[in-house]
């Protein structure tokens, strides 16, 4: 196990010593902060153990029902001898983690940067940085707003690592783009992306959870499980329809940013969600066109290779009217005012006619007019939406 197996094991053994340091003082609330921020390195060396290691998958298991048990007891020397137990077992985990991953070559921090995919990113953490000051009915509190883009990046370049694991076959039939890939090329053992990814997702929850609240750590850890088991493992080389429904796990970030400032989930955040998951379909599809070939080679069963160009811009057309007019709604209601409202009508009526002329001529380069023109859209509406919350 690599670099990040240790760190992660690092963390556990930290965890599980504050855990029974603090219970040992009676620290009360925070013992049980502690406690809980120690939970998730556990479960991911669980994980990891067995994706890839499962000669150490007993010891990790061990380990997490030791921790369990130390929460279900409450008697005060029964419940501090099992946390004691769960201390010992984690630091012997670790100990044979770190001995194991000795010699382990670690890759290159340029690699570690392109798995997280920083471009998919950034308009990832546009909308969740929307969607918190939405939540807050204007400028949120600063420092609860830092600490949700760092958890929230975590998140997404965790659920990104992980990908580039699960794809590792196909990357390299997909041209250029993906066979350079840093797994994918071989510059990057597989292994370290795994944990990578995992690591990534649990320091995520953990930072979430115990700086911001807990609403907000499970739904970007529940936009992370989505993409990579559901998405990205099932509905991707299962079915036509897998950016459709797959769609979802982009549209969690708005809700991240939007509880980490409220606290809960509102019409408004859904209404985001509802904006991105609508938008996913054209956006993907005008990919699709452009690069049709790669996915065909791939065997990954996108909308182009399956019904055809012109049934595609048809798709595109349709699912942009209906995004369209699912934008002006809200306003209608009351749910945003004329600030978003008048920057979706102009910016939709745009989308619209771009999917028209794709309609018209379903060359690669409309397709690409397309697909640029969709990523600005995305990105304005929610500034929009930002806006209307400030003013």
């Amino acid at each position: 196990m690599g670099i990040w197996a240790r760190a992660t094991a690092a963390a556990a053994v930290g965890g599980t010593a504050l855990a029974v340091v603090s219970g040992a003082a009676g620290w009360g609330t925070e013992h049980r902060l502690l406690a809980a921020v120690a939970l998730p390195p556990l479960v991911a060396l669980v994980v990891l153990a067995w994706t890839s290691a499962r000669h150490l998958l007993y010891s990790a298991v061990g380990a997490v029902l030791l921790f369990g048990m130390a929460a279900l007891v409450t008697v005060p020397g029964l419940h501090l001898a099992a946390a004691s137990a769960a201390f010992a077992g984690t630091a012997l985990l670790a100990l044979r983690i770190f001995v194991e991953g000795r010699g382990v070559p670690h890759g290159a921090l340029a690699d570690y940067v392109t798995l997280t995919k920083p471009r998919v990113m950034s308009l990832l953490l546009l909308t969740g940085a929307a969607g918190a000051f939405v939540g807050a009915g204007g400028a949120p509190a600063p420092a609860t707003f830092a600490v949700t883009i760092v958890g929230l990046a975590l998140a997404c370049g965790g659920a990104a690592a992980l990908n580039h694991y699960l794809d590792r076959d196909i990357d390299p039939l997909m041209g250029e783009r993906t066979a350079s890939r840093p797994v994918a090329s071989g510059r990057l053992a597989p292994a370290l992306a795994l944990e990578f990814g995992v690591a990534l997702s649990a320091v995520s929850f953990v930072l979430l959870d115990a700086l911001v609240n807990l609403p907000t750590a499970l739904l970007a850890l529940a936009g992370n499980l989505f993409y990579v088991f559901v998405y990205t493992r099932w509905l991707k080389r299962s079915t036509p329809q897998n950016i459709v429904i797959g769609g979802a796990a982009g549209a969690v970030p708005p809700l991240v940013g939007y509880a980490s400032a409220s606290g809960h989930l509102g019409w408004a955040a859904l209404v985001m969600f509802g904006v991105v998951f609508l938008w996913t379909p054209p956006h993907f599809w005008a990919l699709a066109l452009m690069i049709k070939e790669h996915y065909a080679a791939a065997r990954v069963p996108m909308l182009p290779n399956v019904r055809g160009d012109r049934e595609t811009a048809r798709q595109i057309l349709a699912y942009t009217a209906v995004l369209v007019a699912g934008t002006l709604v809200p306003v209608a209601f009351g749910v945003f005012g004329v600030v978003y409202g008048v920057a979706a009508a102009l910016l939709g009526a745009l989308f619209l006619w771009w999917s028209y002329e794709l309609l018209r001529d379903t060359t690669r380069r409309r397709a690409a007019l397309l697909f640029h023109y969709s990523l600005l859209y995305l990105a304005l509406l929610f500034v929009a939406m930002a806006l209307d919350a400030l003013v």
